[in-house]
């Protein structure tokens, strides 16, 4: 029984007022003297946050056509009893009595029955849009895209509170000192997260040197994460062009975000990993290469100074005239056949000319002059060849060896 109430408090609810209020320590007992009138009722609902604690099981039952829920405990030995794992998303029907917790202020369904009904509602319509979404090809292998080497800058989504900002850009740095942030803080549960998770992703994707984006958030339970599994998130995603990363955090089941994105990070730390090369490791490779490269070079010039010393001990480099004899001894040998080739040819034409003039004199019309002979022609300069060219007084010319005579004609003899 509660204790009397002083004189100056009211005496019921509808009496109270701003100068004459209850104080809590009235008003909570009130209520749950008024709860605990209560009968024992069934429920059901989705379990989620599932806890064991000694011989109890604590665990959320939420409505999800309202998205309502209430706190509940059972005996773990009536859990034990279902044959199958109470998990996040399992529907049950569950015995309970409402029970006030004055000092605390909650309500909370302390329960004595638990029964199995199946597949909570909310998997069911995850999985049937992970299949609708698989069916277009949105979490194909082929639709990923390689993430970059050295991004310019990475964009980051990450709750306005939280530690998942402060995992990715901190073992981003450490890899990689020059990483630069375009950092989106927004709503990441609730009924704002989906909406503001979108607009960070498309604002991001507008930014020209952001080369690869980033969704972090450090895990939680199935209903905090229903964001992440959101047909709409999930088409805004898939229609980015910059490289995505998912790093839900979330171990024991994939949010759709997780499997349209380009690469799934584990955790917000395995993010900050991946997106950036490792500076010291780069450089170890970059010793590494140098020095294959100084290694092969080396190995050049020495096997091409051997094979300089090799040319140059051959006894063509080493007395190179010595490769001119045989043709200076070739050119001396056509050089004298060559003279001798002319003498023998100019030899030969004079012989030949000597001849050919011989020839020519001999058959000369002078050298029948100069045998005592004459070429007679007439004032036409015709030669006369017959008595009968001329007439008795007509003038000739003679010619004769040493020059050339006029006659006239004193005589025609016939032929004898």
């Amino acid at each position: 029984m509660l204790p009397d109430a002083p004189a100056s408090l009211a005496g019921t609810a509808a009496d109270t007022s701003a100068e004459r209020p209850w104080p809590v320590r009235h008003l909570s007992p009130k209520i749950g003297e008024y709860i605990a009138r209560m009968s024992p009722v069934w429920v059901e609902g989705q379990v989620l946050n599932v806890k064991r604690w000694r011989h109890l099981v604590f665990l959320t039952l939420r409505d999800t056509e309202e998205n309502m829920s209430l706190k509940a405990t059972l005996p773990a030995s009536e859990v034990e009893e279902l044959g199958v794992a109470l998990e996040d998303g399992a529907r049950v029907v569950i015995h309970a009595k409402p029970q006030w917790w004055a000092r605390g202020g909650d309500l909370q369904m302390v329960g004595d029955q638990v029964r199995s009904v199946g597949l909570g509602d909310l998997l069911a319509r995850i999985e049937a849009l992970k299949a609708a979404l698989a069916g277009e090809g949105l979490f194909a292998a082929e639709r990923k895209v390689p993430l970059p080497m050295i991004p310019r800058r990475i964009g980051l989504v990450v709750a306005t509170q939280g530690d998942a900002e402060h995992d990715v850009v901190t073992n981003a740095t450490a890899r990689w000192p020059a990483a630069r942030f375009e950092i989106r803080r927004v709503t990441v549960q609730g009924p704002r997260a989906v909406a503001d998770v979108a607009a960070a992703l498309q604002e991001l994707d507008a930014v020209e040197d952001v080369d690869v984006i980033v969704v972090a958030r450090g895990g939680g339970s199935l209903e905090d994460l229903l964001a992440f599994s959101d047909e709409k998130l999930v088409r805004v995603a898939a229609a980015v062009m910059t490289p995505l990363v998912s790093a839900i955090g979330h171990e024991m089941d994939s949010p759709l975000l997780d499997l349209v994105a380009d690469f799934r990070a584990s955790t917000p730390t395995d993010a900050g990993k991946r997106v950036v090369p490792d500076a010291a490791a780069e450089a170890e490779r970059l010793a590494g290469a140098r020095a294959l490269m100084v290694a092969a070079m080396s190995t050049r010039v020495r096997r091409e100074r051997e094979r300089i010393t090799d040319l140059r001990a051959r006894p063509v480099l080493a007395q190179p005239v010595r490769m001119l004899e045989p043709h200076r001894d070739r050119l001396r040998h056509a050089r004298a056949s060559l003279r001798a080739a002319a003498v023998a040819t100019v030899a030969r034409s004079r012989g030949e000319f000597a001849s050919a003039a011989a020839s020519l004199r001999a058959l000369s019309p002078q050298s029948t002059l100069d045998r005592g002979y004459a070429v007679v022609r007439d004032s036409a300069g015709k030669v006369i060849t017959s008595p009968g060219d001329v007439s008795v007084g007509d003038d000739v010319s003679v010619r004769v060896a040493s020059g050339a005579l006029g006659a006239r004609v004193t005589d025609v003899s016939p032929p004898a």
